[in-house]
């Protein structure tokens, strides 16, 4: 686990760092979170602790456990199939408002995060996770649309865990083009095109998620 620093409001610090440490995988989907070792990781008492993962279960991202105490959420096929299927309309939504609506910056923003995705170590997963979804967060900031932003971050946690999950990863035949594809459809400023490149991005990797959790895809 990447290391702490305490801040000023220790529980806030605790939430952010338990939250970035599932969301990255470094905790992974079904893996247990023992208080008392993480307290004596973080040098932090239990109250924090206790705080942060009753949060961080409000948010979907863990579970709790009568006797068995929590651990880190791990989504079943429907769930997932779910999941994928708003993500869909959620992603096309974005890229097409972000087609319509991107700024210089946001441009900028979003051919460095798909080079900076391109670049990525093929071997290491969670950096490849964690920067594949880093850009598709640059789509939806680009379509500048709070209410779609904050619907999907909520939706981004239970993409991660599902990626981590099932290992399931973009190292993939189509995904570079596909990328690329979105990238170009949004600086063309064609909403349709920027809609159906990502859409079509979703249903490959939803096919393949599904596959690794034994369902049908969608």
């Amino acid at each position: 686990m990447s290391s702490f620093e305490r801040p000023s409001l220790v529980r806030d610090g605790v939430y952010e760092h338990l939250r970035r440490a599932v969301l990255d995988g470094e905790i992974a989907p079904g893996e247990r979170i023992a208080e008392v070792e993480l307290g004596e990781k973080l040098g932090v008492s239990r109250t924090p602790i206790r705080e942060a993962l009753m949060r961080l279960t409000q948010d979907g991202l863990l579970v709790a456990e009568a006797n068995k105490g929590v651990r880190v959420r791990a989504l079943s096929a429907a769930e997932a199939r779910e999941t994928y299927v708003v993500r869909e309309e959620l992603d096309g939504l974005a890229a097409a408002l972000a087609a319509r609506a991107h700024r210089g910056a946001d441009a900028a923003a979003l051919r460095a995060a798909l080079a900076t995705l391109n670049a990525a170590p093929g071997g290491d997963y969670r950096e490849q996770t964690r920067l594949d979804l880093a850009f598709h967060r640059s789509v939806t900031l680009a379509a500048h649309n709070a209410a779609l932003a904050d619907l999907a971050r909520r939706l981004e946690q239970r993409v991660a865990l599902i990626k981590h999950q099932t290992r399931t990863y973009n190292a993939h035949p189509d995904t570079g083009a596909q990328h690329a594809a979105i990238l170009d459809a949004i600086l063309a400023r064609d909403a349709e095109a920027a809609r159906e490149a990502a859409r079509a991005h979703v249903r490959t990797f939803a096919a393949l998620v599904l596959h690794d959790l034994g369902e049908a895809p969608l």
